[in-house]
């Protein structure tokens, strides 16, 4: 059997892409097609993220959670949003947006209190993941965009889960700094 690979089908050459729930093409610069576009653009990333840690872990209270899982597990997810955009019969359930709320909680048990803002930066990992915090405020942005205009429908912890997600990768950037017994630095405001 012949298998034929395409990397492309010219199908998008004028500027309009396909979902699955609409049989009519949509322009590529739709609020849907950014939305969609977000969320890969933070799957892609945090895939950079994920080849970084090696083997580094968080050392919750309970457990021991390798990195690269944790995100492998994230990015999984992210396509379960991304193909619910598309219009696929899929949606988050609550149980990942608690599992991501146990993550956050975790990290968050081993870490100094928050008393400030923190100027970005330390070790490499916590600056990726800052970076990685801002893309996935954008993609929710994008995506609550698409919601509220009435464009698409999600399930009620698609939304949660996007707002997790910053803060998951917040704690990430902290834990990253803290591990490395780097102090955060507040910003000055003058």
């Amino acid at each position: 059997m012949k298998y034929s690979c395409m990397l492309y089908t010219r199908k998008g050459d004028g500027g309009t892409t396909k979902t699955f729930s609409c049989d009519q093409r949509v322009s590529k610069s739709s609020s849907i097609a950014e939305a969609l576009g977000s969320l890969d653009e933070i799957n892609s990333f945090l895939g950079l993220i994920k080849i970084k840690t090696g083997d580094i872990s968080f050392k919750l209270p309970n457990k021991e959670v390798l990195v690269s899982d944790t995100v492998n597990r994230i990015q999984q997810d992210l396509f379960i949003i991304q193909a619910e955009l598309a219009g696929a019969d899929k949606t988050i359930l609550e149980e990942k947006v608690k599992w991501l709320e146990e993550i956050i909680d975790g990290i968050e048990k081993t870490l100094p209190p928050i008393k400030t803002f923190f100027v970005s930066g330390g070790v490499e990992l916590a600056t990726l993941s800052d970076i990685a915090r801002t893309i996935a405020r954008r993609a929710e942005r994008r995506v609550v965009g698409v919601v509220e205009d009435g464009k698409i429908k999600v399930g009620k912890d698609t939304l949660a889960y996007l707002n997790r997600l910053s803060s998951a990768l917040y704690a990430f950037a902290r834990s990253f700094n803290h591990l490395a017994n780097i102090t955060e630095e507040p910003p000055k405001y003058r």
